[in-house]
């Protein structure tokens, strides 16, 4: 015997509402961090995107965002160039590139 209420189905004296289930419950691990990163405005979690180049001198390198202690990165070194110079930056370690920007790795929180 069913019945039919104003707040949902009713058998035998039990209510079954029916409800969306909420994504943020069914994720876990990184996934579900990557998601409060994109629910809290940051749109990079990963910080994969490219940097633009600064100054770049020895004094003032251009710093690299990783939660590791090592990271490899590329150099768009000129617009006309086709191809990537890659290179490995370590922690506490400034590089220069072929082209003359220097790059040193800056610390942050892993995700």
């Amino acid at each position: 015997m069913l019945l039919k209420s104003l707040h949902g189905v009713s058998r035998l004296g039990v209510r079954f509402y029916r409800k969306l289930i909420d994504p943020l419950d069914l994720l876990t691990g990184i996934e579900k961090r990557e998601l409060l990163a994109h629910l809290a405005g940051d749109c990079d979690p990963f910080r994969i995107l490219s940097i633009k180049k600064g100054p770049g001198t020895r004094e003032r390198p251009n710093l690299i965002p990783s939660s590791n202690s090592s990271r490899l990165i590329c150099c768009h070194c000129t617009e006309s160039d086709n191809h990537l110079k890659f290179m490995w930056l370590h922690q506490g370690d400034p590089k220069r590139c072929g082209c003359g920007y220097w790059f040193e790795l800056c610390p942050i929180a892993p995700l």
